[in-house]
């Protein structure tokens, strides 16, 4: 018997060792309970009493910026819904792929011939995925081809947006916010209203008559008969009620709008997005070359160019480190959309959302997150369906300081307290205190239920952290900047 229990214990032991090296690869988990550093016993209290997280899951997830070493971890390692803190995934394998030079292409071809002042044949408007073409953008191509003697132009004009497919909306975009400027149609021809670059998109802006009880003036930017108007809204005395609201019917460019609006009262705008962005751009497009006095016998087309169709000029949008600061610091959901297709198309020969996300499947392990773990069904967050866990995301934010693009992509985070739209975005005016304030660099996200804060933090004794905060189940999704106010206000404190 003690022969056969000997046997026993040395095989236990040999067992032990044989697993000890599997224990060392796991990384070190530090988990929210009573005991630790004085960091846990705040962030603690904090997560485990605030009556603003009762039913609800906090992911938190903090560590070193500069060894990676994970300080603090509260259920870090469930998956969760993170709204647009997916941007950070998304715009990190934009980058490695694409780079931060990158520019979106827009040509305009034909396949006639230009002969003296009449171009006989078609006129081709190629759109290759910019969210950030402008009316002024068009109204330059268009003196361009003034410029080249043409006047008259006997074919049709064609919108051609085949660099993309023809989905227009990702998987789980949800039919109430279609007609939001945060779910504008997805088209590789797409125009913005103006330099917030929102793709796909017509401003409206509701003005009062002189004189109460006449219907409100309405005003389109751009200029475009693509949107059909249907004026509900009536001018009343001054100090009455300002209220306004907006409805596009499905499937249609009609916008009712209905309310009252105070004599001399400031206007009312608002972004709507448009049904088939594509032939609103082309739209927008045909008034320039009339503005550059060019006739057009044919109509407006959507169609494909010849592969021999002739260019005759091109428009290239700004760099992709520089499109990263409207995409990031006012979380453009249609820059993240088309940043996937835009992946996918020079990756891997297909501008959809199928091959996008798979080149940012495959680009993740660089940066040290276990895709094995995520569910991704969009780039900018918007999907209710999209889980990753806190942890993988400060895997990230460690790992893409060593790029050599991580400038671009740390100054495109919105700075706290920062005032100017285009510095501080999102967290322009939350966290304004010391030593908050400056100190933070975080992108913000929020969906129904949802919010979340994911960044960087140098703390008042000089350290720097990185960390994630996802906040799901909340009755009042709003309410989460409050948590991740006070978490970023403990961290910027150590």
């Amino acid at each position: 018997m003690k022969k056969e229990a000997k046997i026993v214990l040395l095989s236990l032991i040999a067992v032990i060792f044989a697993i000890i090296p599997y224990f060392h690869e796991k990384e070190a988990e530090v988990k929210a309970d009573a005991s630790g550093s004085a960091l846990t016993q705040k962030l603690n209290e904090l997560l485990n009493n605030d009556p603003l997280l009762k039913g609800a899951l906090a992911g938190v997830s903090v560590r070193s910026a500069d060894s990676g070493e994970l300080l603090y971890d509260h259920i870090g390692d469930n998956r969760l819904r993170p709204a647009s803190n997916m941007k950070l995934f998304t715009a990190a394998a934009a980058l490695s792929t694409l780079g931060e030079d990158y520019k979106f292409k827009t040509e305009l071809l034909t396949d006639g011939t230009v002969r003296g002042k009449i171009l006989k044949g078609n006129l081709y408007l190629k759109g290759k995925g910019d969210p950030t073409l402008l009316e002024k953008d068009l109204d330059d191509m268009a003196a361009k081809l003034k410029a080249r003697g043409v006047k008259l132009i006997t074919g049709n004009i064609v919108g051609d947006d085949s660099w993309y497919d023809d989905s227009r909306y990702s998987l789980d975009l949800s039919w109430s916010d279609e007609m939001e400027y945060y779910g504008a149609q997805v088209s590789a021809l797409t125009l913005s209203p103006n330099e917030d670059y929102d793709a796909g998109t017509v401003i409206v802006n509701v003005n009062s008559a002189e004189s109460a009880g006449k219907a409100a003036s309405i005003e389109l930017t751009p200029k475009t008969d693509y949107v059909k108007i249907v004026n509900k809204v009536t001018t009343v005395a001054e100090g009455g009620t300002k209220k306004v609201s907006y409805e596009r019917d499905h499937g249609t460019n009609t916008i009712t709008i209905e309310g009252t609006i105070p004599v001399k009262a400031s206007p009312v705008k608002e972004w709507i997005a448009v049904w088939e962005p594509t032939g609103y751009t082309l739209d927008v497009f045909k008034q320039s070359l009339e503005e550059q006095g060019i006739k057009v016998i044919g109509k407006e087309k959507e169609g494909t160019a010849p592969e021999n169709a002739k260019l005759l000029n091109i428009h290239d949008s700004m760099a992709l480190g520089d499109i990263f600061i409207p995409f990031m610091k006012l979380s453009n959901n249609t820059h993240a959309e088309h940043l996937v297709k835009e992946m996918g198309k020079v990756a891997k020969g297909e501008g959809s959302w199928t091959k996008g996300l798979e080149v940012i499947k495959g680009e993740l392990p660089k940066f040290g997150v276990d895709v094995k773990t995520l569910v991704l069904r969009d780039g900018s967050g918007l999907s209710h369906v999209d889980l990753i866990p806190a942890n993988e995301l400060t895997k990230l934010l460690y790992h893409v300081q060593d790029e050599e693009w991580f400038s671009s992509y740390l100054n495109s985070l919105p700075v706290a307290g920062a005032s100017d739209r285009m510095v501080g975005g999102t967290l322009r005016s939350r966290l304004k205190e010391a030593p908050a304030n400056g100190n933070i660099r975080a992108k913000t996200g929020s969906i129904s239920t949802v919010s979340s804060l994911s960044g960087y933090v140098k703390t008042k004794s000089g350290k720097n952290l990185i960390f994630s905060i996802v906040l799901n189940n909340m009755v009042d999704g709003s309410k989460g900047k409050t948590i991740e106010d006070k978490v970023a206000m403990i961290l910027a404190n150590q």
